[in-house]
């Protein structure tokens, strides 16, 4: 058994949801253990200066950052960073493949994702909030993305780490988005070692994991509008 009790293959406590933040085109709330990340959608929109535009199809941006006070370690300083930048580049390009731009020509998607507090795992929730925002806000979009961190070590493969796992000396870092209704995969990152076998097998571990998200997205889009059909019958 893992520090907190869990299976190999089992995900942290999940609560997801959608609709939270009123003026936002769309938006999503997504927990994963101490991890909570919140993500805003405003657009697509007219894209300024003009010279940015692209005819054929809209621009996806996102923003990504972490609350001075939302981690258990040092303060973390506010304002664009290094790793701040990386991780919204890496959350854009994992959220794109499931976006049609081309009904959007000379706009703008504006994503905002921010961690109030964390737990290991940022990147996937943001990306899981941001998707769950995307879907909010009615885009057209050809699926949800699903993301979870699976971590290596001695052999051994676990689901969704935690922040006392991730700093175990040792312990590879693999970061995966997957378009659950095909199993495409949109992110695929990795920090540190681990023979190609066991990586075929934490992928297939990640996949599975990134199936029951899939449920808990869809569920928390399901839940925000079924809760506008009753008030309407009221």
């Amino acid at each position: 058994m893992r520090s907190d009790g869990r299976k190999d293959d089992e995900l942290r406590p999940v609560t997801a949801k959608a609709g939270i933040i009123k003026r936002a085109d769309g938006s999503g709330y997504f927990k994963v253990g101490n991890t909570e990340a919140y993500a805003a959608v405003y657009g697509p929109r007219n894209l300024y200066p003009k010279f940015m535009q692209n005819p054929e199809r809209g621009i996806l941006r996102c923003s990504y950052n972490m609350m001075p006070f939302s981690g258990a370690g040092e303060r973390v300083r506010p304002g664009g960073s290094r790793r701040s930048k990386e991780i919204s580049l890496v959350t854009e390009k994992a959220l794109l493949p499931v976006l049609e731009l081309s009904e959007y020509p000379n706009s703008v998607v504006d994503i905002f994702i921010e961690f109030p507090q964390t737990d290991a795992g940022t990147r996937c929730a943001g990306i899981c909030a941001a998707s769950i925002a995307l879907a909010d806000a009615g885009l057209v979009m050809k699926d949800l993305v699903s993301a979870v961190a699976v971590g290596y070590n001695k052999g051994r493969i676990l689901v969704d780490v935690s922040k006392e796992e991730e700093d175990i000396e040792g312990m590879t870092d693999i970061p995966v988005a997957v378009l659950p209704r095909t199993g495409k995969i949109s992110l695929l990152q990795m920090d540190g070692q681990i023979p190609p076998a066991e990586l075929q097998k934490a992928v297939a571990m990640a996949k599975e994991a990134s199936r029951k998200l899939y449920e808990i997205q869809k569920q928390a889009l399901k839940d925000k509008y079924h809760s506008f059909e009753v008030g309407e019958l009221r």
